[in-house]
């Protein structure tokens, strides 16, 4: 799966996501996350210990989407959560140019997500997914 010249400026634009994981209950927990997308892999920054990240670790998939009027993208597949200095650091890199220079953390973490299919809008994409 591509990502055409409009769904790679869409994710490049600043544009906040929602992120989705499954609870220990089964239910879905959806929250709000800047997050970039690079070579196939999808990054969120957070601290190790948020709920996100447990739901992660414990499920090993998520999904992240992002809407802006009629344009929306939204990725699915495989995660897992690093804590390691490079990785983190890599994340935060990405995430500082997209949006800001976020604020230190000791606990962050990244999540990363191996995109194995895309949906999105008009244009956004090519092939099936």
């Amino acid at each position: 799966m591509q990502l055409t010249d409009a769904g790679l400026a869409f994710v490049t634009e600043r544009h906040l996501g929602t992120l989705a994981t499954v609870d220990r209950d089964a239910r879905t927990h959806a929250v709000p996350v800047g997050f970039t997308y690079l070579d196939g892999v999808v990054r969120v920054i957070g601290s190790r210990g948020s709920q996100k990240f447990v739901n992660a670790r414990r499920s090993g998939r998520a999904s992240v989407s992002s809407v802006d009027g009629a344009r929306w993208i939204s990725f699915e597949g495989p995660v897992r959560v690093l804590t390691d200095a490079e990785s983190v650091a890599r994340a935060v890199e990405l995430y500082a140019a997209r949006y800001r220079q976020p604020r230190p953390n000791p606990e962050r973490a990244v999540l990363e997500l191996t995109v194995e299919r895309v949906l999105g809008s008009s244009g956004m994409r090519d092939g099936r997914g």
